[in-house]
């Protein structure tokens, strides 16, 4: 989905993939970010690199609205906070807790893009956990039975 959104006078070009899959990726003026809904915060896939001319004067990113406001970490936020882990775009987390009931592909296997992975029961209901991008999965750790916690390592792209 591919929107023109306006904030505070000025327009950006913003592009949306599936809202099913998870995480989301935006590109906002085509600077790719990865969106998980049920966090608050969205982190920038590259560095977040922006050229200050004033020390003093700090840009700020844009508030965007995808069924729920997502709030883009600017540098401002993260001067006093701890910086947070890098995104890793091989790992395959869990979006929420819950116990492993099957997983469709093995270390080796070629997938693409929203293609199953494995499934996750919560709350008495199997979601399917698919491929946010296409690649060849390295490495499994998780089991059939297993419970996993939200964010939990469940695979690795190579």
């Amino acid at each position: 989905m591919k929107l023109k959104v306006k904030v505070d006078d000025r327009y950006y070009d913003v592009e949306i993939d599936d809202l099913k899959s998870r995480p989301i990726l935006v590109s906002v003026d085509g600077e790719a970010f990865e969106v998980w809904p049920e966090s608050k915060t969205a982190y920038s896939t590259g560095q977040i690199q922006r050229s200050i001319k004033d020390k003093e004067e700090k840009p700020s990113l844009p508030s965007l609205s995808v069924d729920q406001k997502i709030k883009i970490l600017d540098e401002d936020s993260r001067s006093d906070t701890p910086s947070p882990e890098p995104v890793n775009l091989k790992a395959v987390r869990a979006p929420i807790p819950g116990v492993i009931t099957a997983i469709t592909v093995q270390p080796g296997s070629d997938v693409s893009v929203g293609q199953e992975l494995c499934k996750l029961e919560a709350m008495k209901m199997n979601n399917s956990i698919r491929a946010s991008k296409a690649g060849r999965i390295a490495s499994v750790h998780i089991s059939i039975g297993q419970t996993v916690k939200h964010n939990e390592l469940l695979m690795e792209y190579a």
